[in-house]
């Protein structure tokens, strides 16, 4: 399974406070989805406000493909969304 990810900022969807983004996997583009409260607990977001998610991304950004590069493999390449227990279990 070849997996990349698109240079970009994520998109911002203050309902469900999370940030999606896209994955392309085996050249189709996958929607995948970080939330707030990874963003907060594990790459420094002071709030679950848009501009503090993405500065926060931006700093996180290799950690967060690695991740859900990871959890795509494991869903044979489904759509992923990304929580704070998920960057605990992998321990980095």
């Amino acid at each position: 399974m070849k997996i990349t990810f698109p240079d970009g900022t994520p998109e911002f969807d203050g309902a469900n406070l999370k940030l999606r983004f896209i994955a392309n996997v085996d050249g189709e583009a996958v929607e995948c989805a970080i939330t707030a409260e990874a963003l907060e607990d594990h790459f420094g977001a002071n709030s679950p406000q848009e501009d503090e998610l993405l500065r926060a991304f931006e700093r996180g950004r290799a950690r967060i493909r690695s991740v859900c590069a990871e959890a795509l493999e494991r869903n044979d390449g489904a759509s992923v969304e990304l929580h704070s227990g998920l960057f605990r279990l992998e321990g980095a």
